[in-house]
């Protein structure tokens, strides 16, 4: 079982981050045919990805493998559309748009996607605690929500 510092606040690192871009190792790059990411620091207790997203960029549906973490828009717009997950009902999708300088927490249970639906490119800045080791990719399926795949740090990204 993994345990989280709640002390710790995920929204608070994304947006230094954000707020400093001459300490990026790496400049934002966009890429035509996927998103582009990179991990700009890790400590012991969390780690912060750079994000570039194209009109049209998204991820699967996705957790975090028991992370807590949140995001910052550093510019443009990103839609996270969150899934609620009940034994009695088919799971839930609730969309949010989350523009320039919006950012948001998540729990270690937290299951999305995230979108750039708008016509303009965006950046974000995420933060994760502890740092990521897996991500298991989602789709929903006729029994609700089924697993696709559970990808390993250093091995899928």
């Amino acid at each position: 079982m993994t345990t989280v510092d709640v002390r710790l606040d995920h929204l608070a690192i994304a947006q230094q981050w954000a707020a400093d871009p001459t300490s990026w190792p790496v400049a934002p790059r966009f890429n035509a045919s996927e998103r582009w990411y990179h991990r700009l620091a890790e400590t012991s207790d969390y780690e912060v990805w750079l994000l570039t997203w194209l009109p049209g960029q998204g991820t699967d549906l996705h957790d975090h493998g028991g992370s807590a973490g949140a995001f910052h828009v550093l510019s443009g717009s990103l839609t996270e559309d969150t899934i609620a997950v009940s034994p009695d009902r088919a799971p839930r999708i609730t969309a949010r748009e989350l523009g320039e300088g919006a950012g948001r927490r998540f729990g270690t249970r937290h299951i999305h996607r995230m979108t750039n639906r708008s016509n303009q490119p965006a950046i974000s800045i995420h933060a994760y605690g502890p740092a990521l080791t897996t991500m298991t990719r989602y789709r929903i399926g006729a029994s609700g929500l089924d697993v696709v795949a559970i990808e390993r740090a250093g091995a899928q990204w």
